[in-house]
Parts: structure tokens; C-alpha cells; sequence
């Protein structure tokens, strides 16, 4: 941890002294192509600025060959006003290509940005892919009937109350048939033998 700490402090301190030396670089060419006070100090912003602005449309993978020419023209420029203050160029005779180059680069720089910052992606191509033509071949599904509702169940017949002297008699008449028959009474004779309804004679023989 400590050892990837370090390495990122040395990467961002070096780029912190590159950013200030180029940055004081444009700034003394500027002045010396005749842009003093504050315009001598944008110009640097503004080739930053590009740069920035080139070097996240090359992150973003969208409209590539636009972002390195413009990424190639601010380095250039930064290079350039770099070589320019090593002792190869003359600061105090200053040539006209250069102060043209100078008084046009904020033209240039806004162009770049401008072009940067609107430019978006063309359209991506629809791609059928297999599930969507089998989707659009495969018939369409039969419509869902309307399910009918369950019949109701039919309701018991209500309980026959039998009273219970009733009871003890059909136990007489069914045990005098069975000594004289020897089979068990049924319900149809004894609902003869007693005159009860039907109803009643079923459930006399449910209590026997």
C-alpha cells in the first residue's frame, strides 16, 4: 500500500512540475509575441484546456480521429513554446509566422473545443439477433379461454330429529322381526311396520 502511494505521489508531483514548466513556457512566448497582462496568462489555460478536453473524448471511445488531431495540436503547441524558450528562438525578435500563430490560437483552441465538446456518436446499427427472428417467426399464442366456475356443492339434507322413545320402539319392532325372520328389518318395512315417512325411517335405522 505504502509502495502504491509512492509511486502515485512521484507520478502527480512530476506531472505538477511538467504542467508549471509548460505552463511558464506559453506563458513568456505569448508575452514576447506581443500578448501582455492577462492575455499572455490565458493562453496557457487555453491550450490546457484543450488538451483536457482531447484527451477525454480519446477516453470515451467515441470519435477517436478527432480527439488525437486536436490531443496533437495543443501538444504541439506545448512543445513548441517548450523548444521555443530552451535558447533557440530569440524572445526579444519574435518572428511574424510565430505572432500570427499566437494572435490565431484562441480562434483555433475554441474551434477545437467547440468541435470536442459537441461532436456525438452516430447511431448504432440494429442488430436482429436469433431470439428476436425466432420471437417474430414463432405463431402467436392461442387466446386463453374463459375457465367456468365450479359447480356448488348440493347442500345435506337437514338432520331428522328422532325422538328417543321412537327409537326404543323401532328396536322392539326390528328385534320381534328378527326372532320371527331371522334377517334384520330393513328400512322400508320398518317404516310400513311404524308409518313414518320416509325421512323419518331412514334415520330411525341409522340410530338401530
Amino acid at each position: 500500500m505504502r509502495a502504491q502511494l509512492a509511486r502515485i505521489d512521484a507520478v502527480l508531483v512530476q506531472a505538477l512540475i511538467a504542467a508549471a514548466l509548460s505552463f511558464a513556457h506559453l506563458h513568456d512566448v505569448a508575452s514576447a509575441a506581443g500578448q501582455d497582462g492577462w492575455k499572455a496568462w490565458a493562453y496557457p489555460i487555453s491550450v490546457d484546456l484543450l488538451l483536457v478536453a482531447a484527451w477525454r473524448r480519446l477516453r470515451t471511445g467515441d470519435a477517436k480521429a478527432a480527439g488525437w488531431c486536436w490531443f496533437v495540436i495543443a501538444l504541439t503547441a506545448s512543445l513548441g513554446a517548450n523548444v521555443a524558450t530552451a535558447g533557440l528562438l530569440d524572445l526579444d525578435q519574435v518572428p511574424a509566422w510565430l505572432r500570427i500563430l499566437v494572435a490565431g490560437w484562441p480562434a483555433v483552441a475554441f474551434l477545437g473545443g467547440t468541435l470536442l465538446a459537441h461532436s456525438a456518436p452516430g447511431p448504432v446499427p440494429h442488430e436482429d439477433t436469433e431470439d428476436e427472428q425466432d420471437q417474430e417467426d414463432a405463431p402467436d399464442p392461442a387466446p386463453e379461454l374463459p375457465t367456468q366456475p365450479a359447480p356448488e356443492p348440493t347442500p345435506a339434507p337437514p338432520a331428522v330429529a328422532v325422538p328417543a322413545a321412537l327409537v326404543e320402539h323401532a328396536r322392539k319392532v326390528a328385534a320381534e322381526h328378527h326372532t320371527r325372520t331371522g334377517t334384520a328389518i330393513d328400512t322400508p318395512t320398518l317404516r310400513a311396520r311404524l308409518g313414518v315417512p320416509a325421512p323419518m325411517a331412514d334415520a330411525i335405522a341409522a340410530h338401530l
